[in-house]
């Protein structure tokens, strides 16, 4: 049977696919609202591993740095979403640099970048409690436990800004508040 002559049919570029390994030192909220991002920007590059709650941010780093070197040329970047909480930030930093993995700190957590879809907030906040109290002006039904993306899908861009409008380094992570997230969603939003 002769073959058909196909060379004449516009051929539809082939992407590249960027890969992004991150992970989370909570077992639901960073998880569950990265896993909503990606959806909604369709970027099935982005890989989300999860480690169990409460990992300090140092050994976190390490675990992400051992995956990837199980998966070798895998993942074009390797992040780690850390609170500052009551942990010891300058070892995850020391980490992060010497095994060549991302942070995205929030300072004192994770619901401060949540908070910032809906409000600025320049004011020192002390601890999860006080971030949550605010968060929950908002969204009186927060709940760490069941985040729902949809809650935040339209203040993503006013999260970032309100973010950089904080840190525009992205690296001031012992400042309170202060959030690099935007850095990571930034990432996850870049066409491919």
């Amino acid at each position: 049977m002769p073959r058909r002559d196909n060379s004449g049919r516009r051929r539809l570029p082939t992407q590249s696919r960027r890969t992004i390994l991150v992970y989370c030192g909570a077992v639901r909220t960073e998880p569950d609202y990265l896993d909503g991002l990606r959806r909604k920007f369709r970027t099935s590059g982005v890989t989300v591993k999860v480690r169990q709650d409460g990992t300090a941010p140092d050994a976190l780093v390490r675990a992400a740095a051992a995956y990837e070197r199980r998966h070798p040329g895998v993942f074009d970047e390797v992040w780690c979403v850390v609170d500052v909480d009551e942990f010891d930030l300058d070892a995850a930093l020391v980490e992060a640099r010497r095994r060549r993995v991302h942070l995205a700190v929030s300072n004192p957590c994770f619901e401060l970048w949540l908070l910032l879809h809906y409000a600025e907030c320049r004011a020192y906040c002390a601890g999860y409690p006080d971030v949550v109290r605010r968060l929950k002006k908002h969204l009186p039904a927060y709940d760490k436990t069941r985040l729902d993306f949809r809650h935040y899908a339209a203040g993503v861009a006013d999260a970032v800004k309100r973010a950089k409008d904080l840190d525009p380094s992205g690296t001031a992570y012992h400042r309170n508040p202060s959030t690099s997230m935007w850095q990571l969603v930034e990432k996850i939003q870049e066409p491919v």
